[in-house]
């Protein structure tokens, strides 16, 4: 794994690259809110096994990227980043954006603006969302991520918990008004209509739950979507028990797009 920096639309981006000399493919990692590309390093494993490049960047205020602890305020910038990371890899292959939670959110945007082989969205925080009801209250809740929430795997939560690069604190009301308009230039947007688009939840999420995804889902999907719900899952499902099982699925949907041309 290789770290490096590029240029992003409110400073530098962190950018981890797993080099593959034989990709056939570009995979790109859009992490979560609060936490940082680091954190999927299995994941990119899988990928590189598969065939791919993978790049994963650190979104503006996360991980070792720049910017204001979890602060957000454009949604477009982070998609313009997004753009930057492909960029920043340098090659003529086919690109498959992989999202989860709200980088699935931002990965959707990122698809309905850019021409893409495939989508993989984990969690999305798409159609309607819990989180920003908050905007309504006088002042945000102090309520950061309850680890226990991610993974029925308790190392999962305790691993996130002793992160010094994850966000251990709240949203950011600033960060929850520019989701909120993001969503709704995403709902509103262009359907994935020929997109291979894969969703990915677990049924037992409760930080992004399924019922309110869908309706973000049911709006998107296109000729060519496809969806994989896990009983029992909670919010991160590739660092789930069964994160075997959700990797073999993207691994399978990606070889089936990518034989199809």
């Amino acid at each position: 794994m290789i770290e490096s920096n590029v240029p992003g639309h409110a400073g530098e981006l962190a950018v981890r690259t797993w080099s593959n000399l034989d990709a056939s493919w570009l995979a790109v990692l859009v992490h979560g809110h609060g936490e940082h590309g680091g954190r999927y390093g299995h994941v990119a494993d899988a990928l590189v096994a598969a065939g791919a490049l993978v790049v994963a960047p650190d979104l503006v205020g996360h991980g070792g990227s720049a910017g204001e602890r979890a602060l957000v305020t454009d949604f477009d910038g982070v998609v313009a980043d997004v753009a930057a990371a492909v960029s920043s890899a340098a090659v003529d292959l086919p690109v498959v954006l992989v999202g989860h939670g709200v980088g699935g959110l931002v990965a959707a945007r990122y698809a309905q603006l850019h021409p893409l082989a495939a989508l993989v969205l984990s969690a999305p925080v798409l159609g309607t969302w819990q989180g920003v009801d908050a905007l309504s209250l006088p002042e945000v809740p102090d309520a950061p991520v309850d680890p226990d929430a991610l993974s029925r795997d308790p190392e999962v939560g305790k691993w996130y918990a002793a992160d010094p690069l994850v966000w251990h604190g709240p949203f950011r009301r600033e960060t929850l008004e520019a989701l909120e308009r993001a969503l709704d230039e995403v709902n509103y947007g262009p359907t994935l209509e020929h997109l291979p688009t894969l969703w990915l939840h677990g049924d037992a999420d409760e930080l992004v739950p399924l019922a309110d995804t869908r309706t973000g889902t049911d709006r998107l999907r296109g000729l060519r979507f496809e969806e994989r719900i896990y009983p029992g899952a909670r919010h991160e499902v590739f660092n789930e028990t069964n994160s075997d099982e959700v990797l073999a699925d993207v691994v399978g949907f990606v070889r089936r797009v990518l034989a199809e041309g």
